[in-house]
């Protein structure tokens, strides 16, 4: 990994400016649908795609900070940045949500009826198309790059679009009953999935803050490319591993035998090395080493 210059991450910013120019459209055309109709279900639609602006602010920023170099003041690089960004996104879904919980309480008290059915769904529906798109860009290059920040956007995205679908097929049936309160008890049951859908998110992003170990699958990988090197002296012990955004940080204790020498334990431990990074992308390995035949050497940090 090299200190200086930039981090090729910094391509990823490009995806936070797709997500903005989505929310733009699907803001003006959700607008449009609730001003024809005036359901406030597409108006609760409306604000959640508000929220999609600004989190895609949000992580634009977070994945500017994400990509930048380690510094004197950040040794280890910015990458858990991407985590304040998903925490962000995730309790302003939540707060949109509460907004589409009042608006449509006060709708079931006071129902309205709901007009232009036929072109406020049209509107509706080709936001969708837009919001479904973009969803599985960021979705895959969340999952390409391992951002988080691309993930929840993505997945927020994925809300929106199920959103709107409730909400659509609630105006149709209301065109078609005549029953207006229904359109509210559509927005309410919106917004209980919303806030399930932001929990999760906050969940997910906090586990990450709590340097939480890496995946059992990462963890497997590792534990095989020790296995091959133990043997003939040569153990590990004491491994213990977390994620900081897309960065993956090991540590552990390679005992080999006393006599060696200096260099013959660091020529091992380059090998060791090499072979965890081929096995794990975005590594950072930190090797403890010491001789085999020394009690002390098999302290390890679960006391």
């Amino acid at each position: 990994m090299t200190l200086g210059g930039s981090d090729p991450r910094a391509s990823l910013v490009r995806f936070a400016w797709l997500s903005i120019a989505a929310a733009i459209v699907t803001i003006a055309l959700k607008v449009g649908a609730w001003y024809l109709t005036g359901s406030v279900g597409l108006l609760s639609d409306a604000a959640e795609s508000t929220v999609n602006l600004v989190a895609a602010v949000v992580a634009l920023f977070a994945l500017r900070v994400a990509a930048r170099p380690p510094d004197d003041d950040h040794n280890f690089g910015h990458s858990k940045a991407e985590y304040f960004s998903a925490v962000v996104e995730g309790v302003m879904i939540v707060v949109a949500a509460l907004f589409i919980i009042a608006t449509a309480v006060d709708r079931l008290i006071n129902p309205r009826d709901v007009e232009s059915i036929g072109i406020g769904v049209a509107i509706s529906a080709l936001s969708i198309v837009v919001n479904a798109g973009v969803a599985w860009v960021l979705l895959r290059a969340g999952r390409t790059h391992r951002s988080i920040t691309l993930t929840a956007d993505g997945k927020h995205l994925l809300t929106d679009v199920a959103t709107t679908v409730g909400v659509i097929v609630g105006i149709v049936i209301v065109g078609l009953t005549g029953w207006q309160r229904l359109d509210p008890i559509i927005a309410l049951a919106v917004a209980v999935n919303i806030i399930v859908v932001g929990w999760r998110l906050v969940a997910e992003s906090t586990a990450g803050l709590m340097d939480t170990a890496l995946p059992d699958a990462d963890v497997a990988d590792i534990e095989a490319v020790l296995e091959h090197f133990r043997g003939d002296g040569i153990d590990f012990h004491d491994v213990r591993t977390r994620a900081a955004g897309h960065q993956r940080f090991v540590q552990l204790h390679m005992l080999v035998p006393g006599d060696w020498s200096v260099r013959a334990g660091h020529d091992l431990v380059e090998q060791v090395e090499e072979s965890m990074r081929d096995a794990v992308e975005d590594l950072i390995i930190t090797i403890h080493l010491e001789p085999v035949e020394d009690p002390r050497s098999y302290e390890s940090w679960r006391r």
